[in-house]
């Protein structure tokens, strides 16, 4: 199994409406072998965290792939690259 997570920081001025919209166009995606997928905003517990997380959970190393190059998801990624001030990515076995 590959667990990717993602973190991103937004600019200060970034449209927290559209940021909504791309999320829950994230959430509903379906690529084949996603076994679970998360993905929402900063709860706001502590100060200086980023804004928002993604943990998702694939069933091996081929599906993390098809979801990576999903055109649907490159899509997003496009709509979201304007806001991002900084993004950190890790994949990683379990």
């Amino acid at each position: 199994m590959i667990r990717n997570v993602v973190m991103m920081k937004m600019k200060p001025d970034f449209d927290a409406s559209l940021l909504e919209e791309l999320l829950a166009r994230l959430r509903r995606m379906n690529c084949p072998g996603t076994m679970s997928y998360t993905a929402d905003l900063d709860a706001g517990l502590r100060e200086g965290n980023w804004t928002l997380a993604i943990v998702s959970d694939f069933v091996d190393v081929e599906a993390y792939r098809g979801y990576d190059s999903d055109h649907e998801h490159n899509q997003i990624r496009a709509e979201l690259a304007p806001m991002i001030e900084e993004i950190a990515r890790v994949q990683f076995a379990l």
